[in-house]
């Protein structure tokens, strides 16, 4: 046994000598010494050495290149050209995030967040593409036992702007007359689609939904002088904000459309600042003059509360008295437009490239994105290529407001422009391009601009973050001062160790109290009044409201997907489900809820939050009495304390729930475990009854006690959310 023993540690001992020849071998140069095994014949298994026989350097240099010789490309001499890092050494550099380092360093993920509980970082908010600070990375890699090395940063080379532009301002020998442009504002139900209904000749407002205009309508209308005015009828709802705002950004005129009955309303008002906003001047329609109860002269005065001040007053302002539904005075409106058109002597260029703003934009099934546009400047043909936000478009087709196509659109006229490659945002800025070249490198711009001014933001917030979270740290740090480095450490180590097993990318279970939603809208504007509607949900501690996704276009099976997904519900604004998607719905029991009326989805929207609304339990007092005394009664070995008592209001029910009251404090609630008139057991006892009852506690009871008999009943929660209208 001993003879085995030595032979082993023989056979280590000459091991360790091989490897640390084989160690000197791999730092030697080539001009060094080959190196050959020789087997000892004492011990032919176990004892291999390395010995060196010496060969002369340029054999070795030619046996060097011969095996190793190939062509070599530019990518393999620049890898050949970069120095490796030494084992054990990690590349890093700023602005790293946990995912990056973790594969820096070679390691799982896991060990990065192991190493962060010893940091001032809270776990919580700390997902796998979250930006680390310098400090904390090379912490992480001195932790992990490694050692770290910076990377050369190359300077980025500040890009070129090639961002399209508006052309300077034309000469105004080319201008031509244009059509004037006017919004018709005003508040919800005063008559604005009835006005311009009874100018077009045409049945809009029978067609719109509830009576309420719901995204803005675009028009022409032709005088009998054979003047043209382009009118944008915007939504009245105070949904629909956004909408007034950018119809009076792209108009010269405004009328403002208030009725003699109501007087000035809350549309009222912000269209007025509205058309401030803009500078642009007013015309007053009051209308509905036909009815009994109007009173056109209390507008006037109303109106001057605001800075509207009429012609008759001295102002500058006409106002017109009218009925839109009878059809009076609308001539009398329409030359005073034209007449204000006239003063302002509007003229544009319908030359050189193309200029325009977005009104509204949709999608549709068969045609794609569409966007109805104002041309402001230029003659917009089929083949323009436009540029308008973060997409462009190749003009295949131009339609009029009834849907015919047309072949041009000169300034001041509406148009639907069709063959965008993606829906542009209502409000959107239109130019023309040369080349679809061009309008790719104006969107490829833009959309880098939007991603560095976005991680300029994220970056704020996560300084802001993790100052918050030093101080945090800072304030730990001085109630474990009296403790060893070492002390300190475990201790943070077992108060954070739980957060790595609870990271938010991890947390699969969604909050009962959270309201996922969907939202679906015909056009760009009406999309957006919701969102601005949902923006001021601030009953976040009631129950959570999450928009999952919002878009454009009927209901499709992506969005019964998402809603599957985050237990949600799909709300669709003046949009279709078809029968499959609702079959399909059904199946995966996903609600949709589908509205042609602003505020009726807003109250459907409030149902919804309601049922997610824990109930309330509400008491209902059915009886009450007062102890008059008290005694005990021995039943078996025990004695039950008994009160007895007289009812002076409603009944006591044995069924019901009971409270003990003592100095107006509630020292029992529970059943009664008896209830007895006149020796009898007896369920219940009414106003004016003497009884005697016992608890289903020993509990002692004193003369004076009230006794109150109540119903509990589950009385379904509201909201407090009021969205304003």
């Amino acid at each position: 046994m001993n003879q085995g023993l030595l032979l082993r540690f023989e056979n280590l001992v000459q091991l360790r000598g091989a490897c640390q020849q084989l160690r000197a071998l791999s730092s030697r140069e080539v001009c060094g010494a080959q190196w050959k095994p020789v087997q000892l014949s004492a011990h032919p298994m176990g004892s291999l050495l390395l010995h060196p026989q010496l060969w002369p350097k340029h054999r070795l240099t030619s046996a060097a290149l011969s095996q190793c010789r190939h062509l070599a490309t530019k990518e393999e001499t620049k890898k050949r050209k970069k120095i490796p890092l030494a084992r054990g050494e990690v590349e890093i550099r700023q602005k790293m995030t946990v995912e990056e380092l973790a594969q820096a360093m070679g390691k799982h993920i896991d060990h990065v967040y192991e190493a962060l509980l010893y940091t001032d970082i809270n776990l919580d908010s700390v997902e796998p593409d979250s930006i680390l600070h310098e400090d904390h990375i090379k912490m992480i890699v001195q932790k992990s036992g490694m050692k770290y090395k910076s990377a050369k940063l190359k300077e980025e080379k500040e890009r070129k702007n090639t961002d399209a532009v508006k052309r300077p301002p034309a000469d105004p020998a080319i201008l031509t007359p244009r059509p004037p442009v006017v919004t018709i504002l005003g508040h919800v139900d005063h008559g604005k689609t009835t006005l311009l209904d009874s100018l077009r000749k045409t049945q809009v407002a029978s067609m719109e939904a509830g009576g309420i205009t719901q995204h803005i309508g675009a028009f022409i209308v032709h005088m009998p002088s054979g003047e043209k005015i382009t009118f944008l009828d915007t939504p009245g709802h105070a949904a629909f904000s956004a909408m007034r705002a950018r119809g009076t950004n792209v108009t010269d005129m405004v009328i403002l459309v208030v009725a003699a009955e109501d007087g000035v309303m809350q549309q009222t008002i912000e269209s007025i600042q509205h058309a401030k906003n803009a500078g642009v001047p007013l015309i007053l329609a009051i209308n509905k003059c036909d009815k009994p109860e109007a009173d056109p002269e209390r507008v006037k005065k109303e109106l001057l509360a605001h800075d509207v001040v009429c012609e008759e007053f001295g102002g500058d302002v006409q106002a017109v008295n009218i009925s839109a539904l009878k059809g009076e005075n609308l001539m009398v409106l329409a030359e005073a437009t034209v007449a204000l058109a006239e003063m302002l002597e509007l003229k544009a260029d319908a030359t050189g490239l193309v200029e325009g703003t977005i009104i509204e934009s949709r999608k549709d099934k068969g045609k794609g994105p569409l966007t109805t546009a104002i041309i402001q400047r230029g003659t917009l043909r089929k083949g323009c290529v436009l540029v308008a936000g973060k997409t462009w478009a190749k003009v295949r087709f131009l339609f009029d407001e009834n849907g015919k196509a047309v072949d041009a659109a000169s300034p001041g006229i509406p148009v639907e422009i069709m063959g965008w490659r993606e829906s542009p945002s209502a409000g959107d800025e239109i130019l023309e391009v040369e080349s679809e070249q061009r309008a790719q490198e104006v969107v490829a711009w833009r959309t880098y601009v939007e991603q560095q001014e976005k991680m300029k933001k994220d970056l704020e917030v996560i300084e802001a973050k993790q100052k918050e979270h030093r101080l945090e740290y800072e304030k730990k740090q001085e109630k474990l001062a009296h403790l060893t480095w070492r002390q300190r450490k475990a201790v943070l180590y077992k108060a954070n160790k739980h957060l790595m097993f609870s990271r938010p990318k991890e947390r699969t279970e969604m909050d009962e109290n959270t309201l996922s939603l969907i939202v679906k809208g015909d056009v760009d504007g009406s999309v957006e009044a919701i969102l601005n509607v949902l923006d001021s949900y601030d009953c976040e501690d009631e129950c959570k409201l999450d928009i999952v996704y919002f878009g454009m276009g009927d209901i499709s099976e992506n969005d019964i997907n998402l809603a599957e997904a985050f237990n949600g519900v799909i709300f669709g604004f003046s949009v279709k489900a078809s029968e499959s998607i609702k079959k399909l719905a059904d199946k995966k029991g996903i609600k949709i809820k589908l509205h042609n009326i602003i505020y009726k989805l807003i109250e459907d929207l409030k149902d919804e939050l309601n049922s997610r609304l824990p109930p309330t339990v509400v008491e209902t007092t059915i009886g009450e009495a007062s102890v008059l005394d008290t005694f005990s009664v021995t039943v078996g070995k025990n004695k039950i304390p008994v009160a007895g008592c007289r009812v002076h209001k409603g009944l006591l029910d044995r069924k019901m729930k009971f409270k003990l009251i003592r100095n107006r404090d509630v020292i029992w609630k529970g059943c009664l475990s008896s209830l007895k008139h006149h020796k009898d057991d007896v369920q219940v006892i009414k106003t004016g009854m003497d009884c005697g009852l016992s608890l289903d506690k020993n509990l002692e009871f004193s003369i004076g006690d009230e006794i109150i008999c109540y119903e509990e009943k589950e009385v379904q929660h509201t909201t407090s959310w009021n969205p304003g209208f």
